[in-house]
């Protein structure tokens, strides 16, 4: 025991001695020096007995959050990614001779290439932008964002995801009611071509081709960034900013400007389905649309040459919703702790992380994610017995160095097909609660459907706070989790109508901006509602039978599919109750992995979904194409880079890195310099599209 010195106020000595405590046969060495503190502060000295002033307390250390730690690590991994650009820049520094004796001749850029053959700019060409890629800026924000003012925050260094990052989450969300900002907050999109030329330092999106184009003699008089806030719905980007008229008048310009030449538009990704609504809107008139009359998209536009456009949807923007994974998030801070980085991390809750959570509280307020959901339900993905990619075989290594006619292409599918001998993947139950749902007989499983709950009659849970992360699953019991679970399988309609089962308010601004269907009559007056717009199965294409529309992507890929689910372990008040089950896999070279089904794509869009318009939906005059626009596809086989030098691949078809693709590059390059279809060679198609296409019994 410690006895303490009292000092009496404004006295120089100590009122009394302490009694010494007893000797302990530990601490008995006439050496040991002990410290002792008196309730004023002053510390003994055992061994002296003079008094010292105590040290002063130290104040206790800020607690270091969950999202701390996440930004932490993205920060070490964002230091590492700048330092692999440091050394890569310098490579090409190095002697030509050099060079090449690694690499071989390098080839010369599709710009210089075709400048030597005379080529030069002919129409005006206009970028469309995706979702993720185009920068946001902020001009009206909370306190925490002093002194961001029109800096970025989305795309560039993200530095203000992990100085700040629960000041960034607040600024990047959408008020969850009308889509629009929250109060008190203006986040805007940045203009010009910088808008999208880099995600971030080194990464391109459109800044390769817009070099090549630059190589022709093109200049910003004869190009055009459409950049908007991907996180709108696409009819608010108007409402709010007014995107689409100033789009609108954009085109005009550039018309009028060059020669009266017709514009070459290249939107990429999202940007597909966003310019197929302005082409809807530009035609109709006010309020809903732009007013610019029938013939407006024929007097304007020579060329749509769509890169990787998801025209049918993405499975795995569902995945995203529904759980917040899939092997690339809409959140390029966390990506580097998505399932493809870092699986245990996410799945596990490691450190007690609540990225999911996060992420799924942003993204469920952004509209543009809903804009890619499947289309066309059971009619173009399946049902719970077939669909259109059956056969499809992940180990076969298709060897295509040469391009090859649609009839050789056809008859190696069949071979293909024949030699798998490996039973049909049912790719069109999109979401199966275990391997054993996703695998049975269909006649053999034992479901419910949601139809026989009623989430009115399910309890709820009442006062449960679950601060910035809470979602609308957090209103919900145990038992509304039973109830999905015990559904077993959903294709892709009943998959809808499990989103608005688990979040109604959420798909409430879904159903209000997007249409998922095939219409039935799209003479119909209903489909002239701005909801259909972006639906290619639910509206036409204008009247502009000179104009031509190309479907371009990347193929080569695993790109997702279908997933197999199950419930969270977690007990957690606040976690999301249904993870993608990663202990799930197939053969060690079949298409199942971690819990994943995977077919041919760019790794992001699944080829049906990128191909499938073009090459049936608009092929000729059909009810989606009644003026009879040339449609082309044109398909990307896609090989890794060989070296260092070659960067992120000049043949690769992946869904962004294909913009650095020299065979695409030279494509649009041949097409803004005055080529058509026909002298690009036509359709080019190295995937099983015919097949999958001709398995979808639609009406055109």
């Amino acid at each position: 025991m410690m006895l303490r010195r009292r000092k009496q106020q404004g006295s120089a000595s100590a009122a009394s001695e302490p009694v010494k405590p007893e000797a302990d046969s530990h601490h008995s060495s006439t050496n040991e020096r002990t410290t002792k503190t008196d309730i004023n502060g002053l510390q003994e000295d055992k061994k002296t007995a003079s008094l010292v002033p105590a040290q002063k307390p130290q104040r206790p250390l800020k607690k270091w959050g969950c999202m701390h730690t996440c930004c932490w690590l993205i920060g070490c991994l964002w230091i590492m990614w700048w330092t692999v650009l440091v050394l890569y820049n310098t490579l090409p520094s190095l002697p030509q001779y050099v060079t090449e004796a690694i690499t071989g001749p390098l080839p010369d850029p599709p710009g210089m290439k075709l400048a030597k053959e005379g080529l030069q700019a002919h129409h005006p060409v206009v970028f469309v932008p995706g979702i993720v890629t185009g920068g946001l800026e902020l001009w009206q924000g909370r306190p925490c964002a002093d002194g961001l003012f029109r800096k970025r925050l989305w795309g560039g260094t993200f530095g203000e995801v992990y100085r700040r990052p629960l000041c960034w989450l607040e600024h990047m969300r959408l008020d969850n009611e009308t889509g629009l900002d929250p109060p008190g907050i203006k986040v805007r999109p940045v203009s010009g071509l910088v808008a999208a030329d880099y995600f971030a330092p080194g990464y391109f999106v459109w800044a390769v081709l817009i070099e090549n184009l630059a190589r022709l003699g093109y200049e910003e008089k004869s190009m055009h960034m459409a950049a908007y806030d991907w996180r709108l719905s696409f009819q608010n980007t108007e409402v709010r900013d007014k995107t689409l008229s100033r789009l609108k008048s954009t085109i005009e310009l550039l018309v009028q400007t060059n020669d009266n030449r017709k514009v070459v538009v290249i939107p990429h990704s999202m940007g597909a389905l966003y310019f197929l609504h302005f082409m809807k809107w530009v035609e109709a008139p006010p309020p809903m649309g732009g007013g610019g009359g029938s013939g407006w998209v024929a007097r304007h536009i020579k060329a749509i040459m769509n890169i990787g456009g998801p025209f049918l949807g993405v499975p795995k923007a569902f995945a995203g919703i529904f759980s917040a994974e899939g092997k690339d998030i809409a959140i390029a801070s966390c990506s580097c702790l998505n399932r493809a980085v870092a699986p245990g991390v996410m799945d596990t809750e490691l450190f007690g992380l609540q990225t999911l959570q996060h992420i799924m509280h942003v993204t469920r307020t952004w509209d543009a994610t809903m804009s890619m959901f499947p289309k066309g339900g059971e009619v173009i993905w399946g049902d719970l017995d077939t669909s259109p990619e059956d056969g499809f075989d992940c180990s076969l290594k298709k060897e295509r160095a040469e391009e090859i006619s649609v009839c050789e292409s056809q008859e190696l599918n069949e071979k293909q097909l024949d030699l798998s001998g490996k039973p049909q993947t049912h790719y069109g139950r999109m979401v199966s609660f275990g391997k054993e749902a996703a695998e049975m007989e269909s006649s053999k499983i034992v479901r419910k459907t949601l139809k026989d709950f009623n989430r009115g009659n399910l309890p709820v849970r009442a006062n449960v706070s679950c601060g910035e992360v809470w979602t609308e699953y957090h209103e919900m019991r145990w038992e509304g989790v039973e109830a999905v679970v015990e559904g077993k399988i959903y294709t892709a309609e009943t998959m809808l109508d499990l989103l608005r089962f688990l979040a109604p308010r959420m798909m409430e601004r879904a159903d209000s901006n997007w249409g998922y269907g095939v219409a039935d009559d799209l003479d119909n007056p209903k489909y002239q509602h701005y909801k259909y717009w972006s639906n290619p199965l639910e509206t036409k294409l204008p009247d502009a039978p000179e104009m031509e529309v190309y479907c371009m992507y990347g193929v080569g890929m695993l790109t997702e599919r279908s997933y197999i689910y199950k419930p969270s372990s977690n007990n957690d008040t606040c976690y999301i109750p249904f993870r993608i089950n990663a202990s799930a896999e197939g053969s060690s070279e079949g298409c199942l992995k971690s819990g994943v089904y995977f077919v041919d794509g760019d790794e992001t869009v699944p080829a049906l979904s990128a191909g499938f318009m073009c090459s049936k939906g608009w092929r000729g005059k059909t009810r989606f194409n009644p003026s009879n626009v040339a449609s082309y596809t044109r398909e990307y086989d896609h090989a890794p880079p060989l070296t260092l030098l070659e960067g992120r691949g000049t043949q690769s078809g992946s869904h962004v890195d294909i913009m650095g693709n020299f065979a695409l590059i030279e494509d649009i390059l041949r097409v803004a310099a005055g080529a058509t279809g026909e002298e690009l060679g036509g359709d080019r198609i190295y995937s099983d599209l015919l097949k999958w296409s001709e398995r979808i019994q639609i009406e055109l």
